[in-house]
């Protein structure tokens, strides 16, 4: 299998939020009322929202060239090679640069968690990379969330955008944008009507970002090293807070 993704089609979306409720169950997430699915957080990996009469699904975008990849400097976030952008709470130092970089805010930090970290959707890369669908598209009841090798999406996409030219608004949206992305959108409803971005061009985030870096050499590296310290401290803290709550733990059971 090729590079994987999603294609997302709002027009067959009825908003049942199958996907939400899949995804969390996938990812061990906490399941609030749906008065709470009202954007994207650390326990909502995907929403499915309604403006202007159509419903739509906000998820990680799963970038060819990610920026929270590129902006992450100890590698905590990864691209892997079926498409994915997965995350790694154990390295993660908590910089939240990933957060800063991400031109469609999608990771969220845990602010609420004495051992925070930040959170997003992996295209539940566990189950994908052994070949099967990620759980949202295996949910959806309409086949509004397709799952497949990101090429083949494409040309789905397009055969319905040439089919039914009255349905659509001619436009794929992640097709183009920032180098290209995994997930891919269609919509009888302008993008931007629905709070989309529409000024991020089709230059990757990372090569514009490394034209800038690469000048400034010693800064980066310098950089890198402070964080690197910086990490060092938080791991040790963590260890330590965990050393002394096993104690504690230890200790109760033996009074």
């Amino acid at each position: 299998m090729g590079k994987v993704g999603l294609l997302v089609d709002f027009t067959e979306c009825i908003g049942c939020q199958a996907c939400v409720k899949a995804c969390k169950e996938q990812n061990n997430l906490p399941r609030p009322s749906y008065t709470d699915y009202s954007d994207l957080t650390a326990e909502n990996y995907t929403v499915v929202l309604e403006k202007a009469g159509t419903n739509f699904r906000k998820l990680c975008m799963h970038c060819h060239e990610a920026a929270c990849v590129s902006a992450c400097p100890v590698g905590a976030l990864q691209k892997t090679p079926e498409g994915a952008v997965t995350y790694d709470a154990g390295v993660c130092i908590g910089c939240r640069y990933c957060m800063i970089a991400c031109p469609f805010q999608v990771p969220k930090f845990e602010w609420d968690n004495p051992f925070p970290a930040v959170r997003k959707c992996i295209y539940c890369y566990d189950i994908v990379k052994e070949g099967e669908q990620t759980a949202c598209a295996r949910a959806c009841p309409t086949g509004a969330t397709m799952f497949g090798e990101r090429d083949r999406l494409l040309q789905v996409a397009k055969r319905r955008l040439a089919a039914q030219p009255d349905r659509y608004v001619d436009y794929i949206y992640g097709e183009k944008e920032v180098g290209g992305t995994s997930t891919l959108f269609l919509s009888g409803v302008p993008f931007d009507k629905l709070g989309f971005r529409m000024d991020l061009g089709e230059k990757s985030l990372p090569e514009l970002t490394w034209v800038v870096l690469n000048k400034v050499p010693n800064i980066v590296i310098t950089g890198y090293l402070l964080l690197g310290g910086i990490w060092w401290i938080v791991d040790r803290r963590k260890r330590m807070e965990a050393e002394r709550l096993a104690e504690e733990e230890e200790h109760e059971e033996s009074a």
